[in-house]
């Protein structure tokens, strides 16, 4: 196993195949580092950051794709032709890459992506890289016939749990040429010529995925590479909070309503609202055990999900009847899971009023689809229930920091005009936490989530 010296620069390989300054990032740490680890899957050794990948060079892609099935026994990659680091992403080092091969196959892509587990130079983004393994068994998984949602073709994937050390390679896709249209950005749907259609076909790719799940034409695959626990699920996405801390969540929000009006519907800041928010919370907090358990009781609000199906997740395009269709990407965190939370998951981007007026609608449309897909039939009632609990669960879970976050990264933040100044713009992490804690406050309030908490049984 070779080893370099974590302070060094990733740089200067790829500047020298793209043409770029040299530079970028050094890193802080001066330990042993391994410039590979050995793949669980395949036993192959797999760089662990970009410049260990340039080096390794197309005789090692060559023998990725070999081990993986995706390149002939008689084939080979001949060049890297270009690479470019791709800073975008929360967690791990991205690189694109353009390779050529000795000759050219059917569906072999040679603009290729490649997302590493690991961020060396940020431990900030590397504390997430355990969550590249899922999307490594999803790449698995993909390769089914059966598999009914588009995804970026992979090239190769592989992953050494024990280090949380792995990449995975795969298509390109290219927005904005030929049918693909250009990335849509996430919360930003008044950009978006019909965005209802969008988020439809959004959810009729989950629906699709779920459905084939359900009915087992993903078996026994799906349930070996995504094997589901019901306990250990009931206690993910933890509360940070007791009682006398959600009160103090509560009072900084209401604070937040105080100085910062502005980013917010006016019927999130009355203080009517607030008060009612402060009671259900906690009386969520004294039932959470009995939501967990409801939540993961039921085998029919179960299935296969994407976890974060926000629209810059898709790509788009259309037939030749104009048609729209999408694929999914950044597979994260994919796993078995309550449907309600990957609906959230996918709608909380949404633009606040355009998901309150027609939430119930695309419930249902979600829930025709999965039945058409082959899974559960359920009832509006059932699912909406289920979606109300989950959008509450990760809320209090997730997004209740969203104020103090939003101050301390822009301590200017009341003089913004409104959600889309150019502070809010030019910070995405601040964006997207105000944007998505809005949707869950202004859903809380259109679809009284207390009278939905109030439903659970027990």
């Amino acid at each position: 196993m070779r080893f370099f010296t974590v302070g060094r620069i990733f740089r200067p390989r790829i500047a020298q195949l793209t043409g770029e300054p040299s530079g970028g990032q050094t890193l802080a740490m001066h330990a042993p580092v391994p410039l590979t680890v050995i793949g669980d899957t395949t036993g192959l050794s797999i760089p662990i950051h970009a410049d260990a990948l340039i080096a390794a060079g197309p005789d090692w892609l060559t023998r990725a794709c070999h081990a993986y099935g995706s390149l002939a026994p008689d084939n080979a990659v001949t060049a890297i032709t270009h690479a470019a680091i791709f800073s975008g992403g929360n967690s791990g080092q991205k690189l694109q890459l353009s390779v050529s091969y000795a000759r050219p196959e059917p569906h072999l892509p040679r603009d290729l992506f490649v997302k590493l587990s690991r961020d060396w130079t940020d431990p900030f983004r590397d504390r997430r890289r355990l969550e590249l393994e899922a999307e490594v068994r999803l790449a698995q998984l993909s390769r089914l016939p059966a598999f009914p949602v588009e995804v970026p073709r992979a090239v190769f994937a592989d992953f050494e749990l024990a280090s949380g050390t792995g990449l995975l390679i795969t298509e390109r896709i290219a927005f904005g040429t030929g049918d693909i249209e250009p990335l849509h950005e996430k919360y930003m749907d008044h950009l978006l010529p019909e965005p209802l259609a969008y988020y439809r076909t959004l959810l009729g790719a989950l629906a699709r995925l779920a459905g084939a799940h359900q009915a087992g034409r993903l078996s026994p695959d799906a349930e070996r590479l995504f094997p589901f626990d019901a306990a250990a699920a009931a206690a993910e996405l933890p509360i940070p909070y007791d009682e006398e801390g959600m009160r103090a969540a509560i009072a900084r929000y209401s604070d937040f309503v105080r100085d910062c009006p502005q980013l917010l519907p006016a019927h999130l800041t009355e203080p009517g609202f607030i008060a009612r928010l402060e009671a259900d919370a906690l009386a969520f907090l004294a039932r959470e055990q009995a939501v967990r358990r409801f939540l993961h009781a039921d085998p029919e609000l179960i299935a296969l999900a994407h976890w974060n199906g926000h629209i810059d997740n898709a790509w788009f395009h259309r037939d030749s009847l104009g048609a729209l269709h999408c694929g999914l990407m950044d597979w994260g965190m994919v796993r078995q899971m309550n449907l309600g939370i990957s609906l959230w998951g996918s709608l909380s981007g949404m633009d606040h009023a355009l998901l309150a007026a027609h939430s119930d609608d695309l419930l249902a449309h979600f829930a025709d689809e999965l039945a058409a897909a082959g899974g559960a039939r359920l009832d509006l009632p059932r699912l909406a229930l289920h979606f109300d609990l989950s959008a509450m669960l990760l809320g209090l879970s997730m997004m209740f920091g969203a104020p103090a976050l939003v101050r301390q990264r822009l301590p200017e933040i009341t003089s913004a005009s409104g959600p889309f100044d150019p502070m809010l713009l030019a910070d995405p992490v601040a964006r997207g936490f105000l944007c998505v804690f809005v949707n869950c406050l202004n859903m809380w309030h259109a679809r009284d989530f207390g009278a939905s908490l109030a439903r659970v049984p027990g």
